[in-house]
């Protein structure tokens, strides 16, 4: 059920997460993250706990996976990075899913006439090929990956490059996200931001990020809007 918290203006653009908010991809990345792990001899990690890993670029996933057994220097994260990237782009979507609602929200949002935005901090090269192998390519107006510009999520730069390539406001943005670097980003933007309950946030409560509202399924996104 839907909970807002405090009112926002109608949104012209939406920019939506992609790892937990559009998509449950922790299956996958566990599975490559594991892989590394393996590869390296060392035992496999839970889910849970690669979960809570989760929303920060694969980079830092895999660099808390190794971290797991003594923190690692970088030379062993750029080491691991290659067997990590290869397997994870081989296995895109093996286990990875839509959440229930999400595509649905989508259409209806493009009927209404508002521009939507993919913003994530997934490098693109994963990014695209997952949102064009689950069908979701085609909703977004624009992709902004966590490689595409100098800086990524929790850094408003994402959330104010969107608003400016169509020439908005950011009072007029909306953004839709499940984790502390969503609500950051937006705040530090000046925007509004919604929260899946669902989601990668590790040990932190939907209640400790400070949204404006709270959504159980995304398709009570637009019993928000007006």
């Amino acid at each position: 059920m839907a909970t807002a918290l405090k009112a926002f203006p109608d949104p012209r653009l939406v920019l939506l997460d992609l790892d937990g908010t559009l998509v449950d991809t922790a299956p996958d990345l566990a599975e490559a993250a594991n892989h590394v792990l393996e590869t390296l001899g060392r035992p496999a990690a839970e889910m849970p706990v690669i979960r809570g890993f989760i929303g920060n670029g694969v980079r830092e996933l895999v660099r808390r996976a190794l971290a797991i057994q003594g923190e690692p220097t970088e030379a062993e994260v750029d080491a691991a990075m290659p067997v990590f990237s290869a397997y994870y782009g081989k296995h895109l979507q093996k286990h990875s899913q839509v959440y229930p609602g999400v595509r649905e929200t989508l259409e209806l949002l493009g009927e209404q006439g508002r521009l939507l935005v993919c913003i994530t901090n997934k490098a693109a090269r994963f990014t695209e090929p997952l949102l064009e192998n689950l069908g979701l390519r085609g909703y977004f107006d624009l992709v902004l990956s966590g490689d595409t510009l100098p800086r990524k999520k929790p850094d408003p730069l994402p959330l104010l490059h969107a608003v400016g390539h169509f020439g908005l406001d950011v009072t007029q943005g909306l953004l839709v996200g499940d984790s502390v670097n969503d609500t950051q980003a937006a705040r530090a933007a000046g925007m509004p931001v919604v929260c899946v309950s669902y989601g990668y946030r590790g040990d932190i409560p939907v209640e400790s990020l400070a949204a404006d509202a709270v959504i159980d399924n995304m398709a009570e996104l637009l019993g928000l809007l007006r």
